[in-house]
């Protein structure tokens, strides 16, 4: 009795949140509303949506334009649900309503695709489908939302369905291509790191630069694999005089992209780095190949295939060698800014650069003067030793011999799932993973990271016996267990192979005859 007594106060509910979003809209200039419909004032096709996707789908009916009937009705007041403010938003002429939500639920539907049900079950003619979308916290992009809108349309469509992943169990997900509906004059920009490198941070002055001396509407972000330091990092930037609504890493459209580490080029697929790359655009890698000839010789087919069908401008420049030079190690962050600011198209580059030395001067004077000096001089130092490689007819033909090979070729003794679901994690394709290679309840089985080698070292360190002190400090350090101290017997290394390699041990195993 005590909840049912709280009825009339919940039933105000609604109204009071009404008045609260007009106090947001009078401080902000921001409107909101218990629901919002967005699109064709007369549509027949409307998705139901509540958070983050809302936009992506606001974004593909800004890229359809006027004369297609559809809208999103967005869902900013969940509980307690209110039909009456609902049907107010709700266009007249709808005969068809996708419902989309992120949570699963093993019943008739998920519960904003239910709660839309009980409200239109007094309107006949209206057909309701639901699904969900961003499965796995997987971005929801504008092709998605396209998939949902040609399903929704069709005579037989799918009820229910996922999008973002491909069902090859429930057969439940809808095929979908990637789309390019930025506004027009979005610069679509992509920048592969390796972690600790700086190319984050650096990309990240640029985003406030850009947006402190432009008009223009900036967005970053930033993708991290769980390594951190010494892994990938991808940074996805947006540049545009419009507003932004992409709330998605970039998939399709992109006119820059510059690739800091050579060894990706070898250790992924050409479609997991070059695939969102337009027709023309920008390619700039940091490798010590700086000709036609030594490109052609350490480019994969597949990447040269693509640079050629795709009319891709190619520059090179090594990055890693200018910072030796400038004294500043392995940090290429701020030459690697340099070449962008110069290429990427988005502001002039001369007072771009300008620009960026004062905010460098900014950040590293409490290092002190030289500091900043190494860092200036690596700026001066880029532009010189960056190159456009010019390529002949033949460069993207095979070598003699040369044929397209996996990225991974296992043994038959290895365990299936490491072919089948490691290796394509490990290769930035786990996203596209078919759900039945995984076992249901998401078991996974131990000692996987004895397969996962990344080969992303540009130096491999050999030890010198004759300098090892036996302090056994490299062991405890080494994150991964290869560097490992043993003890050898006089019985045992008369078994050892001969290129095995042992120095006497030191303190009181040297009397027992250990090595």
């Amino acid at each position: 009795q005590n909840v049912e007594a709280a009825n009339p106060v919940i039933a105000k509910v609604p109204e009071a949140v009404r008045q609260a979003m007009l106090w947001v809209k009078e401080l902000t200039g921001r409107g909101y509303d218990l629901f919002q419909y967005v699109g064709h004032p007369q549509a027949t096709d409307v998705v139901v949506v509540m958070g983050s996707g809302a936009q992506v789908l606001e974004e593909l009916i800004d890229y359809y334009g006027p004369s297609k009937r559809v809208g999103i009705l967005k869902v900013h007041l969940f509980r307690p649900w209110s039909t009456k403010h609902f049907l107010a938003q709700l266009p007249s002429t709808v005969r068809r309503i996708a419902v989309l939500d992120r949570c699963k639920e093993h019943g008739v539907g998920e519960p904003l695709y239910t709660d839309v049900c009980a409200t239109m079950q007094p309107h006949s003619g209206v057909r309701i489908i639901g699904g969900r979308y961003g499965l796995a916290s997987k971005d929801f992009t504008t092709g998605m939302a396209h998939a949902i809108f040609l399903n929704l349309a069709a005579s037989k469509p799918k009820h229910p369905f996922t999008v973002g992943i491909v069902d090859d169990v429930t057969n439940l997900s809808l095929e979908y291509t990637e789309m390019s509906t930025v506004p027009e004059g979005t610069v679509q920009c992509m920048l592969f790191g390796f972690g600790s490198d700086g190319t984050v941070g650096a990309n990240k002055n640029a985003i406030k630069l850009i947006s402190k001396e432009t008009n223009l509407y900036t967005q970053g972000h930033f993708a991290y694999d769980a390594l951190k330091a010494g892994g990938v990092t991808c940074s996805h930037l947006r540049f545009g005089p419009k507003p932004i609504k992409a709330s998605y890493e970039i998939t399709a459209g992109c006119s820059y992209l510059a690739v800091h580490k050579k060894e990706y080029l070898s250790n992924y697929s050409v479609e997991s780095i070059f695939g969102a790359l337009e027709e023309g655009g920008v390619f700039v890698l940091n490798s010590p190949w700086t000709s036609a000839e030594l490109l052609r010789e350490n480019l994969k087919l597949e990447f040269r295939q693509f640079i050629v069908q795709k009319k891709i401008v190619v520059y090179n420049i090594d990055a890693s060698s200018v910072a030796r030079q400038a004294g500043m190690g392995r940090l290429i962050n701020n030459i690697m800014q340099t070449v962008f600011f110069h290429l990427a198209n988005i502001m002039d580059p001369v007072k771009a650069i300008t620009l960026f030395k004062k905010e460098v001067e900014k950040t590293y004077k409490n290092k002190g003067p030289e500091v900043v000096k190494k860092n200036i001089d690596a700026i001066d130092m880029a532009l010189d030793n960056l190159h456009r490689i010019d390529l002949p007819a033949e460069w993207g033909q095979p070598r003699a011999g040369e044929v397209r090979r996996p990225l991974r070729e296992r043994d038959a003794n290895v365990p299936s799932v490491v072919a089948e679901v490691l290796d394509p994690v490990q290769l930035r394709e786990g996203g596209f993973l078919p759900v039945s290679k995984f076992s249901p309840g998401g078991v996974v089985e131990l000692g996987m990271t004895q397969w996962a080698k990344r080969g992303v070292a540009p130096k491999i360190p050999v030890v010198d016996m004759d300098k090892c002190t036996q302090c056994n400090k490299c062991a405890s350090i080494c994150p991964h267990a290869v560097i490992r101290p043993f003890l050898a017997s006089p019985a045992e290394l008369k078994r050892a192979p001969g290129a095995f390699e042992t120095r006497r041990a030191a303190g009181g195993n040297s009397y027992a005859g250990l090595h």
